[in-house]
């Protein structure tokens, strides 16, 4: 098997039976505010867009780059598609003009027949509305002599079904690195906000290590990250100074926490590296020294600003701009949405400040409506500032998800009093009559929270109340306290009251 990293969480993998590009990503996203890094936009794209399958792993955008599918990749390519409940990532690739659709089963091994003969697959698909875009997966390959695991940046709760169907894993390819907002855009103390970031930063680590242990394969490729930030306003996101609060580390940084912990099977791939790989024996090339960018990674960055330019003014200028107030469209959008959604407008909880130039508008989450503020009204428990060609640009394109545009560009500000709300930001990505009903019937169904396990001397329920993730491989105590480093949710264990957002409370005892 021939793996090519062709940059962040993108891969083309060779194959006897065929070849298969995995989440190929090239154009800036985000509103420009993510570029791929280490740049790969100088990889021969005609030959590499050339194969015979095509896996995107989920929408977000640094990976369903839609610009890019439709100028290079084959559209006779036929799609192994995730089983997903909603329907948008088929729907978004056929109106790019694909048209063959490999359907797999979720966590189910299944046989595909290429060229030369065939190969073994299995898409673990993730259904919960937290991830990605309603949805997020990773794929397993095998041509029988090697086993890939491609992870990119999901987080499947159950590494035993995919041990059942492969057993060993030669290769695993995953996110370690941040793909988030939180803490940069908060309204927060800047000290503050470094120890959330070093907290943030670490846990992330952990988590992708946590994964590595479970996975337990021979090498271990970090992928899916970090992007770099281009625009002169958001450069200070790049972890290129030696601060311990950037969530955005980069691939050294993750070898060498690899390396702390006894782990030697980390490798570095850089866009255009090689590795050849047969069983637990691999060969790496790379297109050029990687000292090239990590030597001086500050000039490396630099470098692409000064080339990438034009790119950025070129998208700024394709925003939205214009005047009047935005409460009519807002209110058109919003109440809708509101008033299908009972559970999450009543698990949000509160009205939500959306502060955007001069204007603020209130979605009232109690009583369904979008309106003005009224009069004496103080500061909202949660709210946003947002530059109004960004809101102008999401209406505009008739965007489903504002996470997964204004929210992951970290081109806005956020404030909160309390815990994280999940339904919040829930609501954000499921803007589309489809997406809301299946989010809300989601939180619905009860979680199965009837089996137990111990850690550190306290039986507490084996399935986190978040999103089930087995508490027996992700739970972290820590004296009263109890981490799922999942995804950093933590919970109170005299109490079993949840520490990090309303509700989801955790049944726990003292042994």
């Amino acid at each position: 098997m021939q793996i090519t990293s062709v940059g962040h969480a993108g891969f083309h993998i060779r194959t006897e039976a065929g070849t298969i590009l995995c989440d190929p990503w090239v154009n800036p996203t985000y509103f420009a505010s993510w570029f791929p890094f280490p740049d790969n936009s100088r990889l021969d794209w005609e030959s590499l867009g050339d194969v015979d399958y095509l896996y995107v792993s989920h929408l977000h955008r640094d990976h369903f780059d839609a610009a890019h599918l439709a100028k290079y990749v084959n559209k006779d390519a036929t799609i192994l598609l995730p089983d997903y409940p909603v329907l948008d990532l088929r729907r978004e690739l056929e109106a790019l003009g694909f048209t063959k659709f490999f359907e797999t089963e979720d966590s189910v091994k299944h046989t595909i027949t290429g060229p030369k003969g065939s190969v073994d697959i299995m898409i673990v698909a993730l259904r919960a509305p937290a991830d990605g875009p309603i949805g997020d997966s990773g794929i397993l390959i095998s041509d029988g002599e090697t086993t890939c695991f491609n992870m990119n940046d999901a987080r499947p709760v159950d590494m035993d079904v995919i041990h059942d169907a492969f057993g060993d894993i030669d290769i695993h390819l995953l996110q370690y690195s941040g793909a988030i907002w939180y803490p940069a855009v908060y309204d927060i103390p800047a000290r503050t906000k470094a120890n959330f970031g070093k907290q943030k930063r670490q846990r992330g680590m952990d988590r992708a290590r946590s994964y590595i242990e479970q996975v337990g394969a021979t090498w271990v490729v970090p992928s899916a990250g970090p992007p770099v930030f281009l625009d002169a306003e958001l450069r200070y996101l790049n972890d290129d100074r030696g601060d311990e609060g950037n969530i955005f580390p980069d691939q050294m940084v993750f070898l060498d926490q690899m390396n702390i912990h006894g782990n030697e099977g980390g490798i570095l791939m850089i866009p255009g590296s090689v590795a050849d790989v047969r069983g637990k024996e691999l060969d790496l090339t790379h297109p050029f020294d990687p000292d090239r960018i990590y030597g001086d990674k500050a000039a490396y960055i630099e470098e692409m600003a000064q080339r990438f330019a034009p790119v950025l003014a070129a998208e700024k200028a394709s925003w939205e701009t214009g005047e009047g107030s935005l409460l009519e469209p807002l209110r058109e959008l919003f109440e809708p949405i509101m008033k299908q959604s009972a559970l999450i407008s009543d698990g949000i909880g509160y009205p939500v400040g959306l502060v955007i130039g001069e204007e603020t508008i209130v979605l009232d989450f109690p009583h369904r409506t979008v309106r003005a503020p009224l009069e004496g009204e103080g500061r909202y428990r949660y709210g946003f500032r947002i530059a109004p060609e960004l809101v102008r640009t999401v209406l505009r394109d008739n965007e489903p998800d504002w996470v997964n545009t204004i929210f992951l560009s970290t081109r806005f500000q956020a404030w909160r009093i309390g815990g994280y709300n999940e339904f919040l930001y829930t609501f954000f990505k499921c803007l589309t009559d489809e997406r809301i009903a299946y989010a809300d019937g989601w939180f619905s169904e009860a979680h199965d929270d009837s089996a137990v396990t111990e850690l550190d001397g306290w039986e507490v329920q084996r399935r986190c109340p978040h999103l089930k993730a087995d508490l027996s491989k992700f739970g972290v105590v820590e004296g009263n306290n109890l981490t799922c480093n999942l995804h950093g949710w933590q919970w109170d264990l005299e109490s079993g009251r949840c520490k990090t957002s309303k509700g989801h409370e955790l049944r726990s005892r003292k042994l």
